[in-house]
């Protein structure tokens, strides 16, 4: 069965603790933290003493997306706050092995995130590193934009490309309850859903649509 990972980005940012406890109990698989800041993409949002306090309102994995133009700096603040997975972006990485490497001595699931322009080849030599691969369906940045088709065959090539690995492939962007078939036939595991899971009150209903039930 395919893991949701609803984005808090979508959630209300006033009381922020107890949307987490909500999807939790709701039933999300994991928790996703998208952090931003303001040169990577146009958007700043939280940092890593918010994932501090939020880390007691939810025993479920943090996945924490940094959308950040030097994630080197702040890999072991975000380590130390709670995340469980860190995903950084192929395109900032100068030094991807070594960064990788580096979320993964810090005891954490190192995972790779591509935007829409960039091929699946960037994870070629980087491979047996990863535990997930952020596949960005839409342009990172903002929320609530339309889903890009043309994702769904990077999907499925990536999925070739792991074979036996122990690697999740994650898709992240204009997830809703009719692109999320799609995305698990290209060959999804965890589905990142923002507006999908918090545009109405109704957490568990809205998780399980994704998951086709």
């Amino acid at each position: 069965m395919v893991k949701i990972a609803p984005s808090i980005l979508s959630a209300d940012f006033s009381a922020l603790g107890d949307e987490v406890r909500a999807i939790d109990k709701a039933g999300c698989d994991y928790v996703h933290v998208d952090v931003m800041d303001g040169h990577f993409v146009p958007n700043l949002t939280i940092g890593p003493c918010v994932i501090k306090d939020l880390r007691k309102c939810s025993e479920k994995p943090f996945d924490v997306h940094l959308m950040m133009t030097n994630p080197d700096d702040f890999l072991e603040e975000f380590a130390k706050a709670g995340s469980d997975i860190i995903t950084v972006h192929a395109e900032v990485g100068y030094h991807l092995d070594r960064t990788l490497q580096k979320i993964k001595d810090l005891g954490k699931k190192a995972g790779l995130s591509l935007t829409p322009a960039t091929p699946e080849s960037v994870l070629e030599y980087v491979l047996d590193k990863l535990d997930l691969i952020l596949v960005m369906s839409v342009n990172p940045g903002f929320g609530g934009q339309k889903f890009i088709s043309a994702q769904l065959e990077k999907i499925a090539k990536i999925k070739q490309m792991i074979g036996s690995r122990n690697i999740e492939i994650e898709v992240d962007g204009g997830v809703t309850k009719d692109t999320a078939p799609l995305c698990i036939k290209a060959g999804a595991d965890v589905l990142v859903a923002g507006s999908a899971v918090f545009a109405s009150s109704d957490y568990a209903a809205n998780i399980q649509a994704l998951k086709g039930g």
